[in-house]
């Protein structure tokens, strides 16, 4: 093999202000060798991809996925190597190991890369990629919503002021609130800053979706978004969180895959004639697990298309309406199977929020461009 065809495997340990290199060759019998470290700068990262290509024509790049993004991997793919980034806690790790630094961290992935043991994340592009911190930034709001109405909700509590309807929150509720009054001006400006406070977190909240269902049309898996809303439990946010988050659902061969991705798979311990299953691995993508489990809790409903879902089939082609149709009669049984041999309501949602990514990965499946 010629130095123009020889591989060289490249690690990268990377931290905010400083990245660690070392070098594997394509050749196994090779040590791996350590490069020192190099400032976490564009400039930086330059002037190594640069040197490294003058050294083969076959460079390939590796680094953990982390909270420093996917600038490296763009970088590195601009310059025309290959790179992966890798899934953090798929990384095989010796028991003996007790030393952990920058620079053995790199020489790890540096070998483990050369020997194929490196499992790499889906990564995506910018358009994509500025999409989903919109719905996280959404998502992070509607829990500091819950949050804010948490605290109006104990401090209430603890001063018997105990609201008799069944649902909270609600302009009634809210006049309600206004006509709380109590002996001490603390209290009331502590009542009254935490109101406000709730009111703040509820208009950030709708900014922000405002800004998702305007964005949505622009984006290319619009169509997509639009066919997972005919599922029963499936409106816009939940829609746009899951094509967000999965991305490329085509990378998952099966459906069960994609449900392990999301962590809804039963975790198991067995070993010789034992056989241990236990709750669901939760290993996964978290925002989608909890959209799914929230949609699941409608399947307790009879089988019937709701007003507004009536309006969103009716522009889907009817492959679509099929499966929409083929999903509500399925998961409604099989949510009144389940409680009729007693599971707990929890156990149910999941179990039917698990199915429900088999009939949303079909969808998505048939409605993704191409290209």
């Amino acid at each position: 093999m010629t130095d123009e065809e020889r591989t060289i495997y490249v690690g990268i340990d990377v931290s905010k202000a400083k990245l660690a290199i070392a070098i594997a060759d394509g050749m196994n019998r090779d040590e791996v060798l350590s490069l020192g470290t190099i400032e976490n700068a564009p400039a930086s990262v330059a002037k190594l991809l640069k040197n490294l290509s003058n050294r083969t024509s076959r460079v390939a790049v590796c680094y953990e996925a982390g909270p420093t993004g996917y600038g490296l991997y763009r970088q590195a793919r601009a310059f025309g190597f290959e790179c992966l980034v890798v899934a953090p806690s798929l990384i095989p790790v010796r028991a003996g190991e007790r030393v952990k630094t920058d620079r053995l961290d790199a020489m790890r992935l540096a070998r483990l890369f050369r020997a194929g043991e490196l499992t790499p994340i889906w990564v995506p592009d910018e358009t994509h990629e500025a999409m989903r911190d919109l719905v996280r930034a959404r998502e992070s709001a509607a829990e500091d919503q819950r949050h804010k109405r948490q605290l109006v909700s104990a401090f209430l509590l603890r001063h018997a002021r105990v609201y008799h309807r069944t649902k909270p929150w609600t302009m009634r509720y809210r006049r309600w609130l206004q006509c709380q009054n109590f002996e001490h001006p603390a209290h009331q400006i502590a009542l009254q800053e935490m109101l406000q406070a709730e009111r703040n977190a509820a208009e950030r909240l709708d900014r922000l979706t405002g800004h998702i269902e305007a964005l949505v049309p622009e984006w290319p898996l619009a169509p997509a978004v639009n066919a997972l809303q005919a599922l029963r439990g499936v409106a816009l946010i939940s829609a746009v969180t899951f094509m967000a988050e999965i991305g490329d659902v085509r990378r998952f061969d099966t459906p069960v895959k994609l449900m392990a991705y999301q962590g809804l798979v039963p975790s198991e311990y067995s070993t010789g004639k034992t056989t241990r299953r236990g709750g669901i691995t939760r290993a996964g993508n978290a925002h989608v697990r909890h959209k799914l489990i929230e949609g699941a809790w409608t399947y307790r409903l009879p089988v019937r298309p709701g007003a507004r879902k009536l309006y969103i089939l009716r522009e889907q082609p009817p492959e679509i309406q099929d499966i929409s149709w083929k999903a509500q009669s399925r998961l409604t049984a099989r949510y009144r199977k389940l409680s009729q041999r007693g599971k707990r309501s929890t156990v149910i949602t999941t179990a039917i929020a698990r199915e429900m990514a088999a009939f949303m990965w079909d969808i998505a499946r048939r409605t993704m461009p191409t290209s």
